[in-house]
Order: C-alpha cells, then sequence, then structure tokens
C-alpha cells in the first residue's frame, strides 16, 4: 500500500482497512484567494491506534460513525459521531486510539488565510479544538474528499468545484442556508436566515418557525430535518454556542454572552454551552483569550 497522506503506521497491515484520499495543488485563482483545499480524504479505522503524520496544514477531522479518543502531548478528546475536531499546522504526536471500528473525513486546508478560515469555523489557533459537526458538513465533506480525488487524477482540471465546497462548509457553519445536498428551500431559508438576521438573541418555537414557513407545524418539521439533517430546535441550539463561542472570543463575560443568545440564565446557559461544545463556557473564554 502506498503511504497515506494522513496516516502514518509502520506496516500495512495497521493502515486503514478502507482509504480514499487524493492531494490536490490549486489553480492560479484559488491559490491566490488565501485558502484552499491541499488534500482530503476517508478512511474505515479498525480497533486499535492510528499514527496520524505532522500537520504542515490545518485539518479538519470529523467522524462520521464510530468513537475514538484524540491525542497527544497537549489534549486529549474524546469524539464521536457527528464530532469534528481541527488540528494547527505543527500539531505532532497525534494519534487516533479507535474503539472498535471508526469512519473519519478529514479536510488539509492550505494557503495563507487558512488559520483566519478555520477561526471563522471555530478553530483557535494554538489549541486542538473539538465540536459538533453539522450534517450538512459532513455531506459536503464527503463530496469534497470525492471531487479532490477527480481533480487528482485530471490534469487540467479546475479547483473551482473544491474552492466552492469549501466556502459552502464555512457558509453551513455560520447559519447561512445550505442544505444537505443544495441551497434550501425558500420555506426552510427564510427560517434559518430570520434566526440568523436575529443573531440567535431570541428562542423561536417550532410553532414560530413552522408561521414563518407559512408550513403546518408537522410539515414543517419533516422538510427542516430532511433538508438541514437535523431538527430545528437542535439546529438553533446549535447555532446559539456557535455564536455565544464567537462572543466569549471576543471578551465577553459568561452572563453577557448567556443574555446575547437569549439565556439570562447563567447556570442553564453554562450547562448546555458544556453538553454541546464540550467545555465550560468559562473554561472556553480562558483558552481562547490566551
Amino acid at each position: 500500500m502506498a503511504d497515506s497522506l494522513l496516516f502514518q503506521n509502520k506496516s500495512d497491515n495497521d493502515m486503514p482497512a478502507v482509504l480514499v484520499e487524493g492531494a490536490h495543488t490549486p489553480d492560479a485563482l484559488a491559490g491566490a484567494s488565501g485558502v484552499y483545499i491541499a488534500a482530503s480524504g476517508s478512511a474505515m479505522l479498525q480497533s486499535g491506534v492510528q499514527n496520524l503524520r505532522a500537520m504542515e496544514h490545518w485539518l479538519w477531522l470529523a467522524v462520521e460513525s464510530g468513537a475514538m479518543e484524540l491525542e497527544n502531548e497537549d489534549v486529549s478528546l474524546t469524539l464521536r459521531s457527528g464530532d469534528c475536531c481541527m488540528l494547527p499546522p505543527g500539531s505532532r504526536g497525534v494519534i487516533l486510539d479507535v474503539h472498535q471500528e471508526a469512519r473519519v473525513l478529514w479536510i488539509m486546508v492550505g494557503g495563507a488565510l487558512a488559520g483566519s478560515f478555520l477561526q471563522r469555523m471555530g478553530a483557535l489557533p494554538h489549541r486542538i479544538m473539538k465540536q459538533g459537526a453539522l450534517p450538512s458538513q459532513l455531506n459536503l465533506a464527503k463530496h469534497i474528499v470525492q471531487a479532490t480525488v477527480r481533480v487528482a487524477a485530471a490534469e487540467d482540471a479546475s479547483s473551482a468545484q473544491l474552492q466552492q465546497l469549501l466556502w459552502a462548509m464555512l457558509a453551513s457553519h455560520s447559519g447561512q442556508p445550505v442544505a444537505m445536498d443544495a441551497v434550501l428551500s425558500h420555506e426552510i431559508a427564510k427560517v434559518v436566515d430570520a434566526m440568523r438576521k436575529n443573531q440567535y438573541r431570541d428562542s423561536f418555537s417550532l410553532n414560530d418557525m413552522a408561521a414563518l414557513s407559512r408550513m403546518p407545524v408537522e410539515t414543517f418539521r419533516k422538510r427542516f430535518v430532511s433538508e438541514v439533517g437535523m431538527p430545528p430546535q437542535s439546529y438553533q441550539l446549535f447555532c446559539k454556542m456557535e455564536r455565544a463561542k464567537v462572543l466569549l472570543k471576543e471578551g465577553y463575560t459568561v452572563r453577557q454572552a448567556g443574555i446575547e443568545v437569549g439565556m439570562n440564565d447563567p447556570y442553564h446557559f453554562s450547562k448546555t454551552f458544556k453538553n454541546i461544545v464540550g467545555m465550560s463556557p468559562s473554561a472556553y473564554s480562558k483558552t481562547a483569550l490566551k
């Protein structure tokens, strides 16, 4: 087996059982943009330890199924299905301790502005960061892997499709109307845009959302799950916590950040934040502001 772009193991026997990956050299336009996909891949990992290569680029890695521990000398994270993490360039000694079997998706992001791009996706510049991944992001990552492999095999291929998919990942994370496979329908996009314009200060009930979409409640709920990949109120909570992370990085106190996302009770906000982000807002704030 040829050497993997991401995994560094001692022999073919401990390489991923199923591995699809490709490297990408950006065209002039993609390179000039300052952020581009340098490589991407997917792998089915068997139980045991997988070693990652030293990071030359930023790495976005998501668990599609299964569970594992990601560890190096600085951090130990439990990653389960639907979790992702972002590793800064220079990250070394990183291992994945896989429980039973797990499938992962990963994207290496290069360019002078890659750090700024990943920080807008929730990364911290000096620390490996874990967070949840939206279903639309996981689906976009699959498309990125497929497109990277195709582009790598075509000598005259353009980077345009990869650039569009990469920016769609950011748009999805930022609460913009991105569906699982295409743009959201007008009815669902109207609700997503209303939450985003409100900066997630209010908490829209299911009835409120259905009224905005002008659909019956149950029809709206099913349509939202079908297009976005998760229930509407779960999506709203995810976006609230992403907004809170931005505020905490800007120096807001825990109480102020909670109020800004419609949670006036600091205890309730802190508990919700920890359940979704994986650490308390006070710990996140201290880490982000170092």
